[in-house]
C-alpha cells in the first residue's frame, strides 16, 4: 500500500496544485505579466491530475511502493532476528526436504545479512530438536546459504510444540546471538510443518508471541489447518500459509520477501525534501545543509537564520535565581549561542544583567567569534539583589540596540529575556516599547517566573516567543525549541517576489512530474516481471 507519508505528500501537492491562491487580489499563474490588472488562473494538468489520482487509488488494489522498489532492487530490511524452524519429521521425503532448503535459501537470498541488519537462525525438528544455525554464527548471506544447503532431515516424529519452546528459551536468547528486545528490531519465526503435532502448540505459541515474537506458520500438504491458526499471530490472513506440496513452496517466497522488504524512499525518490533526504525503515526525514534551517513543514530549507542579526540577551540576576543556577543560566546561553553564526557580517551578540539595577556586561560586536564570547558570558558574576524587569527592558528599548552601543542599522534586532521571578516594578510600558521599535522579543520563564508577564514581553505570536519551566535544569529543552529565524520581509505584490514565486511553482511542478515519471516506470517494470 501507499504510505502515510507518500499519500501525505501527494496530498500536499495535489492541494498545492488545484487550490489557486491570490497575490496581491491575483491568482497565483505559472505565466503572467507583471501588471496591476492582470488576473489570470492556474489550474494542473489533466494527465498530472489523473496519474496522481490512479496513484492514490492504487492503496486498494497492489503494494507499488513495495513492488516497484524490489523490482528496481531498492529493497532494504530492517533490523531483524529472524528463526526458521523446520519440520523434518519421517513425513517429510528426502526430495521434499531439499526443496525446503531452496525455499529458505530464497528467502535468504532477499535479506539483507549482517550483524547490524537481519541476523537469521535455522532450528531442524522432529522427536527431537537440533539447532542448525545460531543467530550469531554467519555474518555473510553466502555463508549462511551455504550452511542451509547441509542440513539433514532428523525423520523421526512431529515435536512441533517442543521446536517452539526451544527456540523461544535457546534460538531467541542472547546467548545465541539475539539482540536485546527493541522497538527497532523486530523478532520472527517462520515454521514449516507437514503434519499435526504430536504435542500442545497452543499454550507455547502464546508465550512466543506474548515475548514479542511474531510467528508464521507455513503448512503443506496434509497438515492439521488448525494448528497453524494456534501458532500465527495476527492478523491470521498475513501470518498462515498453506500450499498443496514441496515442490510449490518455492511460490511463498516472494512473500516473505514483500514481508520483510523496507523500500528507501530516499533512494527511489519517493520523498519531498528540499536539500537532504534520510532513510530510515519504511520512511524518511528531511534535513538541510550546513547554513540552512529546516522549516515548520519539515521539507523546506531556509538560510533566514544565518542573516545578519543583533541578539541582546537580558539577564534576571536577581537573589531568588542563586548561584549554583546562575551558573545553568550561563550554560543556557551559550547553547543558544552555538546556534547562531556569530561573526563580523553575521549574528552580533550582546549581553545585559540586571536585578535592583542594571549593568551591560558586553555590547554588540565586541566579539566576533564563538569562542571569545561563549568565554565573556561565563565570567559574567552574579549581581544578586532584586527583580527590576521594567527598568531592565527601559534600558534595553533605549540603549542596548543603539548605533553607541554597536547596533547596526538596517539589521534585524533580537531581545532574549530570561527571569525567574515577578517583577517588582511596572513592565507594561517597557514592554510595548521594544516592539514598537521593531524588536522580536523572546522571553524565558524559570520557577515562579509569572507566565502573563512573559507573554506581555514577547513578540507575537506569543506561542512562538514565550517559554516556561519550572525546573532551571530542563533550560537545556527551551534551548533547543527557541529558533531565532530572522527573514528580509518581500513585499509580495513586488513583480520580483511574483517572478520568484513562479520560479518555485515552475520548480514544484518539475520535480512533482519527474516523481511521477520515476513511478511509472517502476511500475510498467513491474507489470513486466508479472506478465
Amino acid at each position: 500500500m501507499v504510505s502515510d507519508e507518500e499519500f501525505k505528500i501527494i496530498k500536499a501537492q495535489t492541494d498545492t496544485l488545484l487550490n489557486p491562491r491570490t497575490v496581491c487580489g491575483h491568482a497565483q499563474t505559472p505565466a503572467f505579466t507583471c501588471h496591476p490588472s492582470d488576473a489570470v488562473t492556474m489550474t494542473p494538468t489533466p494527465p498530472l491530475f489523473l496519474l496522481l489520482l490512479s496513484l492514490i487509488g492504487a492503496q486498494a488494489t497492489v503494494d507499488v511502493r513495495t513492488a516497484a522498489a524490489m523490482a528496481a532492487g531498492l529493497c532494504k530490511t530492517r533490523p531483524t532476528d529472524i528463526v526458521f524452524i523446520i519440520d523434518s519429521s519421517r513425513s517429510v521425503r528426502p526430495s521434499e526436504f531439499e526443496q525446503v532448503k531452496v525455499f529458505l535459501a530464497k528467502v535468504i537470498e532477499g535479506l539483507d545479512i549482517g550483524p547490524n541488519a537481519t541476523r537469521v537462525g535455522v532450528v531442524n525438528y522432529a522427536s527431537r530438536v537440533k539447532n542448525e544455525v545460531s543467530l550469531k554464527t554467519y555474518r555473510t548471506k553466502a555463508g549462511l546459504i551455504k550452511a542451509v544447503t547441509k542440513i539433514e532431515p532428523l525423520s523421526t516424529g512431529t515435536m512441533t510444540g517442543l521446536a517452539i519452546q526451544f527456540a523461544l528459551n535457546v534460538a531467541f536468547s542472547e546467548g545465541e546471538g539475539a539482540r536485546v528486545k527493541s522497538p527497532d528490531i523486530s523478532k520472527v519465526a517462520i515454521i514449516v510443518t507437514d503434519g499435526r503435532p504430536q504435542d500442545n502448540v497452543k499454550d507455547v505459541a502464546q508465550r512466543a508471541r506474548d515475548a514479542g515474537i511474531e510467528i508464521f506458520a507455513i503448512g503443506v500438504g496434509r497438515v492439521d489447518m488448525s494448528t497453524l491458526k494456534q501458532m500465527a499471530s495476527e492478523s491470521l490472513d498475513d501470518h498462515v500459509d498453506y500450499v498443496e506440496s514441496y515442490s510449490v513452496i518455492e511460490k511463498l517466497t516472494k512473500k516473505f520477501k514483500e514481508a520483510f522488504c523496507v523500500s528507501d524512499l530516499c533512494a527511489t525518490g519517493d520523498h519531498d525534501c528540499e536539500q537532504v533526504c534520510i532513510s530510515s525503515p519504511g520512511s524518511f526525514k528531511c534535513a538541510c545543509k550546513d547554513g540552512f534551517t529546516l522549516m515548520d513543514n519539515g521539507r523546506s530549507c531556509s538560510a533566514c537564520s544565518n542573516s545578519a542579526t543583533d541578539v541582546v540577551f537580558l539577564i534576571d540576576g536577581s537573589k531568588s535565581v542563586r548561584p549554583e543556577n546562575f551558573e545553568l543560566v550561563k550554560k543556557w546561553i551559550n547553547q543558544i549561542v552555538d546556534k547562531l553564526d556569530v561573526s563580523e557580517s553575521k549574528a552580533h551578540v550582546g549581553l545585559v544583567q540586571y536585578s535592583s539595577s542594571v549593568r551591560q556586561e558586553f555590547p554588540l560586536g565586541r566579539y566576533n567569534n564563538k569562542k571569545d564570547l561563549k568565554d565573556a558570558v561565563k565570567k559574567m558574576a552574579y549581581m544578586e539583589r532584586g527583580t527590576m524587569t521594567g527598568q531592565a527592558l527601559h534600558y534595553m528599548a533605549d540603549n542596548s540596540f543603539s548605533a553607541g552601543q554597536g547596533a547596526r542599522p538596517g539589521v534585524a534586532k533580537v531581545g532574549i529575556v530570561f527571569t525567574d521571578g515577578r517583577s517588582q516594578d511596572y513592565i507594561g510600558d517597557a514592554a510595548k516599547k521594544t516592539k514598537e521599535h521593531g524588536f522580536k522579543m523572546y522571553a524565558v520563564g524559570v520557577g515562579n517566573a509569572v507566565e502573563d508577564e512573559l507573554k506581555e514581553i514577547a513578540s507575537e505570536p506569543t506561542g512562538e516567543h514565550y517559554f516556561y519551566t519550572a525546573d532551571f535544569k530542563a533550560m537545556t529543552q527551551i534551548a533547543k525549541k527557541l529558533q531565532i529565524n530572522i527573514c528580509q520581509e518581500e513585499d509580495p505584490c513586488e513583480c520580483d517576489s511574483l517572478v520568484k514565486f513562479q520560479k518555485k511553482v515552475e520548480e514544484a511542478l518539475q520535480a512533482l512530474t519527474k516523481k511521477l515519471d520515476s513511478m511509472s516506470k517502476r511500475i510498467a517494470l513491474l507489470e513486466n516481471k508479472i506478465v
